[in-house]
């Protein structure tokens, strides 16, 4: 059965360009958690309570709903601190939770992997330990619901010292599990296979893109976070060159931090990358703030530097005819329409021969083996035989430090 929810946000100055687009969010997120919208209550401020992020009036009103409404949670668009949720909880009389611990609450919900549920375990610990002191009252309530997932269904009536015991041996066990996919990663990278990774703000259909090239068949409903642990698909190009694919978790604005620290490892898939497919959802009304927020949190992550290719995905969503594109490279298509997956296929090639180096090689006619191998690890572009020299010629692109460069720049020195 869902939660019947109220929703709290304060417009100020500092947050009236994004305010209307983060409540819509903040719906979405609660929908995602499987929370029913009762009311939703908004104030205009110069800026925040200290004590209760709405004034005094603002709580006895919220009180008054929360009764009308028979509302079980109220969750606040704002970072509440320990105090500011004791003192709410206390006049409400109901849970009282905010967008970061929402944020968590899903992320517990979707992690599948080992490393996925240990990151969301240390971002909820790292979030829920200076909220320890003064709890007991609040702490008895959490009874189960949203915002009460992952360790939030565990004893935390447990001592500070235990948490922070649990936190030192997450962080020990995420260190070995980072240590293997390091050594993973770098097998890929030693395999000079052209690498790519799907980054984006959440929902924008990261991981439809991954099934329509891939048929990897992962979650992708049209819910905010479908995707949590990264997961890699070889896919082959038409032109029969081998590549790797990453899909990663969504981003959104205002990541709470112990996200961003516990996820780095996840984002961290994409830093090795050759090139990042970055997908946009080309209907949405916030579509700038959403590609923003993207760009900014890579250069957070230190990545600005890989090339990026825009795609512009849910064209079926809007005119064609009336868009515009704001980043570029970029190409705009359907993942749902029998055309997408060619011309994404196309966008991606003329990306990779940019990026790739030319080459021209010879090979013999009895080298069946190697024709296969250059097919598989470089973009081929033409293959012509030559009768009077009974070799192929070969044409196209290959990465860096290839061994196709290497076997052209011999044939050139003889």
């Amino acid at each position: 059965m869902s939660e019947k929810v109220i929703l709290v946000g304060v417009e100020t100055e500092d947050n009236k360009k994004n305010y209307l687009e983060s409540m819509h969010e903040l719906a979405g997120l609660t929908k995602t958690a499987h929370g029913e919208i009762v009311f939703s209550l908004t104030q205009h401020r110069p800026k925040i309570d200290r004590q209760t992020i709405i004034g005094k009036g603002k709580v006895q009103d919220l009180a008054e709903l929360v009764v009308a409404h028979e509302a079980d949670l109220v969750i606040f668009n704002h970072e509440l601190t320990p105090r500011q949720s004791q003192t709410l909880e206390e006049v409400l009389a109901v849970k009282v939770i905010d967008r970061i611990q929402l944020i968590l609450d899903i992320f517990a919900s979707r992690a599948r992997s080992k490393e996925g549920k240990l990151q969301v375990e240390l971002a909820q610990l790292s979030y829920l330990m200076p909220r320890l002191m003064g709890q007991g009252q609040s702490l008895s309530r959490l009874g189960g619901g949203i915002g009460t997932r992952g360790p939030g269904e565990t004893k935390l009536e447990t001592d500070r010292r235990h948490i922070r015991r649990r936190i030192s041996a997450i962080k020990k066990e995420l260190k070995s599990v980072e240590a293997h996919r390091q050594r993973s990663r770098q097998k890929r990278q030693d395999s000079a296979i052209f690498q790519m990774g799907l980054i984006g703000y959440t929902n924008a259909g990261k991981s439809t893109i991954l099934n329509l090239l891939t048929n990897a068949e992962t979650y992708s409903e049209d819910q905010l976070f479908a995707t949590l642990d990264p997961l890699t698909k070889r896919w082959r190009l038409p032109q029969g060159m081998e590549t790797t694919i990453t899909d990663t978790v969504g981003f959104i604005q205002d990541l709470p931090t112990q996200l961003i620290d516990a996820f780095h490892s996840t984002l961290e898939e994409s830093q090795g990358m050759d090139l990042l497919l970055h997908v946009v959802d080309a209907s949405a009304e916030d579509r700038q703030l959403q590609e923003q927020t993207v760009l900014d949190l890579l250069k957070e992550l230190k990545m600005e530097d890989i090339p990026i290719l825009t795609i512009y995905n849910k064209a079926d969503r809007i005119n064609p005819n009336h868009f515009t594109p704001t980043l570029f490279p970029s190409t705009l298509i359907s993942a749902k329409s029998s055309q997408g997956k060619e011309v994404l296929a196309e966008a991606i090639k003329k990306e990779i021969m940019e990026l790739l180096e030319p080459y021209l090689v010879h090979l013999k006619s009895d080298e069946g083996q190697a024709l296969s191998a250059i097919k598989r690890e470089t973009l081929v572009l033409s293959q012509d035989f030559d009768e009077a020299q009974n070799n192929y010629v070969i044409r196209g692109f290959a990465k860096k430090g290839s061994s196709w460069l290497r076997r052209m720049n011999d044939e050139l020195d003889k």
